[in-house]
C-alpha cells in the first residue's frame, strides 16, 4: 500500500515536471514566434524603405536626366525632333572610323530615303471610284553647323518628293509631289547660357533665334506640323525664337512667318498673301503630373495678294477656276486662335491623359455674288480633343489601351439663297490629318471623331523594337450642311443627308530592320455612312462631279521602306 502511494506520488511528480517542461517549451516557442514576427515586420519595413529609396533614386536620376520634361503618351502626337530624327552628329556616325572625322562634333548630317507603295481601292478623297497603286518617293538631306562658331549656327534641309505609277496627273498635286527644294535654310543665334538663367535643377535655359526657311512642329501637331506621313512638307519663311528647352521648368516660343507655296515642278515661293504669328508656352513646374501649354496664333490674309490654291493652280486660270470661284478665294481674313493643352500621367498609376481646347474668333470677307459683292462676317469656331489611356507596364508587351474624342466645328449654312451668316468652320491652320484618319479621310474641320486604340510592343524572335497599333473610329460631321473637305468637298447644303460620315478600322506594324533601315506596314478599311451615300444625289452640283454608283467601302494598304545614310 505504501509502495503504491509512493509510485503514485512519483508519477504525479513526473507529470508535473513534464507538464512544466512542456509549458516552458510552449512559452519559449511562442516568444520565439513573436520575436520572429517582429523581426519579419522590421525586415519588411527595411525592405519597403529600401525599395522606396531605390524608387526615389530612380526618380531623381530620371529627373536629373530629363529635367522637368515628361513625355506624352497620347497616340500620334509626338513631335518631330529638332534636328529631325534621321540626323546624326558626324562623329557618332559610321564615318567616325576615319580619323579625319573622329573628332568632328560640330557638324550634323542626315540622309533619308523613303519609298511607299500604296494600294487604294475606292479612295474617297477622289470624286470617282477607281483602284490606284501609286509609289511615293521622298529623299531628304540635312547639314547643320553648331558649337564651333557659337553663337552663330546654320542648317540646311533639302527634300525631293515624287509620285510614280498613279492614275492621277502629277502636274498639280503638291500633296505628293514637290521636286527638289529647300524645306529648311536658316541662320541661327544660339546662347546656351542666356540671360534667362537656370532652373531649380541647375539646367541652363538657352535662347535662340532663327531666320530664313523653317519647318517645325508644335503642341500636339494638330495646328502646326511638318506632316511627316505626307510625301511633302509644310514650310514657312520668317523668324522663330525660343527661350528654354524641354528639360526646363518653363519654355516660351514665338514666331512671325509666312507660309511657303509649294509647286510640283518649279521652286517654291513665299505666299505673300498670308502672315502667321504665334506664341506658345510650356509650364512644367507646377506639377510633375501635368504639362500646361497655353498658346495664341494670328493668321492674317490679304485677299488682293491671293494668287494660288494649295496645289499651285492660279485662281486666274480659267481652265481650272471660274471668275466666281476666284472671287470666293481672294478674301481678307483675320483669324485669332487661342487655346490650352494639358497632358501627363496620373499620380502613382499607369493612366495617362491629353486634353486641349481651342477657340477661334475674328472676321473674314465672304463673296456673295457680282451684284452684292463682298460682305464681312464674323469667324466664330472651336475645337477640343481628349484622350485617356492605360499602360500595362509590367507586361512584357507593354500594351496601352486608349479612348479619345475630338470635335472641330463646322459652318452652318442656308440651303439656298445668299449666305449672310457667320463663319463657324474651324480653320486647322497648318496641322496634320493623321491620326484623325489613317486613310487620310478626315481633317480638323467639321468633324466629330470617337476612337478606341491598342498599342503594344510584341516580343518577336530575331526582331527587336517591333511596334503594333490598331484602332476603330466612328466619324460624324459636326454640321450636316457643311462640307466633308477631305472627301473631295462633298456637301449637302440642306443637311438632309445627315451627319453619319462612316467608320474606320486601321492596323499598323513597324519593323526596325537595323539602324539603317525600317519597314512600316499598314491597312485601313472605311465603311461609308449615310451622308456619303445620300449627299451625292442631294443636289445637281454633286451629281455632276461624283460617282453615284460607287461602292460603300474602301480599302487602303501600304508598305513603306525607309533607308538612312547615317
Amino acid at each position: 500500500m505504501q509502495f503504491k502511494k509512493m509510485t503514485l506520488a512519483m508519477a504525479a511528480t513526473g507529470l508535473w515536471w513534464a507538464s512544466g517542461v512542456a509549458g516552458v517549451s510552449q512559452a519559449y516557442a511562442a516568444e520565439e514566434a513573436a520575436e520572429a514576427q517582429v523581426e519579419d515586420a522590421e525586415q519588411k519595413k527595411k525592405i519597403e524603405a529600401r525599395l522606396a529609396e531605390i524608387k526615389a533614386e530612380e526618380k531623381a536620376a530620371a529627373k536629373a536626366a530629363n529635367g522637368y520634361y515628361v513625355e506624352r503618351r497620347s497616340y500620334g502626337t509626338q513631335k518631330e525632333t529638332e534636328p529631325p530624327r534621321y540626323v546624326r552628329q558626324l562623329n557618332k556616325t559610321w564615318l567616325k572610323e576615319y580619323d579625319t572625322f573622329a573628332d568632328i562634333d560640330w557638324l550634323d548630317v542626315g540622309l533619308e530615303y523613303r519609298a511607299r507603295y500604296e494600294h487604294r481601292d475606292n479612295d474617297f478623297r477622289r470624286a470617282r471610284e477607281n483602284i490606284d497603286d501609286p509609289v511615293l518617293l521622298r529623299t531628304r538631306a540635312y547639314l547643320g553647323l553648331k558649337n564651333i562658331l557659337d553663337p552663330f549656327r546654320f542648317a540646311v534641309e533639302a527634300q525631293d518628293s515624287r509620285r510614280n505609277n498613279s492614275d492621277y496627273t502629277r502636274s498639280k498635286d503638291t500633296r505628293d509631289i514637290d521636286k527638289a527644294d529647300f524645306i529648311q535654310a536658316y541662320l541661327e543665334l544660339y546662347y546656351k547660357d542666356s540671360i534667362f538663367g537656370k532652373d531649380d535643377l541647375g539646367n541652363s535655359r538657352p535662347f535662340w533665334i532663327r531666320g530664313g526657311r523653317l519647318a517645325w512642329e508644335s503642341l500636339d501637331r494638330r495646328l502646326i506640323a511638318r506632316n511627316e506621313w505626307r510625301n511633302t512638307t509644310n514650310t514657312f519663311q520668317g523668324v522663330r525664337a525660343n527661350i528654354g528647352e524641354k528639360k526646363n521648368d518653363w519654355q516660351l516660343e514665338a514666331f512671325a512667318v509666312q507660309p511657303v507655296q509649294r509647286f510640283t515642278d518649279k521652286l517654291d515661293e513665299v505666299d505673300h498673301s498670308q502672315n502667321f504669328y504665334g506664341v506658345i508656352g510650356d509650364w512644367r513646374r507646377w506639377s510633375e503630373y501635368v504639362t500646361i501649354q497655353p498658346y495664341y496664333f494670328l493668321l492674317k490674309q490679304n485677299g488682293d495678294d491671293v494668287v494660288y490654291d494649295p496645289n499651285g493652280n492660279s485662281y486666274s486660270d480659267r481652265s481650272v477656276y471660274s471668275a466666281s470661284r476666284q472671287s470666293q478665294a481672294r478674301i481678307d481674313r483675320e483669324i485669332h486662335t487661342g487655346g490650352i493643352r494639358l497632358f501627363g500621367i496620373l499620380p502613382n498609376t499607369q493612366w495617362d491623359y491629353d486634353a486641349s481646347y481651342v477657340k477661334q474668333w475674328g472676321d473674314q470677307q465672304r463673296f456673295i455674288n457680282n451684284t452684292i459683292g463682298y460682305i464681312k462676317v464674323d469667324h466664330d469656331a472651336f475645337a477640343y480633343n481628349g484622350e485617356l489611356g492605360y499602360t500595362f507596364a509590367k507586361h512584357p508587351w507593354k500594351p496601352r489601351f486608349s479612348a479619345s474624342y475630338g470635335v472641330a466645328s463646322g459652318d452652318k449654312t442656308t440651303s439656298s439663297g445668299n449666305d449672310l451668316s457667320d463663319n463657324g468652320r474651324f480653320d486647322r491652320l497648318f496641322g496634320f490629318a493623321r491620326p484623325w484618319s489613317n486613310n487620310d479621310y478626315i481633317q480638323m474641320e467639321n468633324i466629330r471623331a470617337s476612337k478606341i486604340r491598342v498599342e503594344f510592343d510584341p516580343q518577336v524572335p530575331y526582331l527587336t523594337n517591333v511596334k503594333v497599333d490598331t484602332g476603330f473610329s466612328w466619324y460624324q460631321l459636326d454640321d450636316a450642311s457643311d462640307r466633308w473637305n477631305a472627301g473631295a468637298n462633298l456637301r449637302d447644303r440642306t443637311g438632309n443627308s445627315g451627319r453619319d460620315l462612316g467608320k474606320e478600322y486601321d492596323l499598323r506594324v513597324r519593323f526596325p530592320i537595323n539602324q539603317y533601315a525600317s519597314l512600316n506596314l499598314g491597312y485601313a478599311h472605311f465603311w461609308a455612312g449615310d451622308f456619303v451615300q445620300d449627299a451625292v444625289s442631294a443636289n445637281a452640283d454633286n451629281r455632276a462631279d461624283f460617282d453615284q454608283n460607287r461602292s460603300k467601302s474602301s480599302d487602303f494598304f501600304y508598305t513603306e521602306l525607309t533607308l538612312y545614310g547615317f
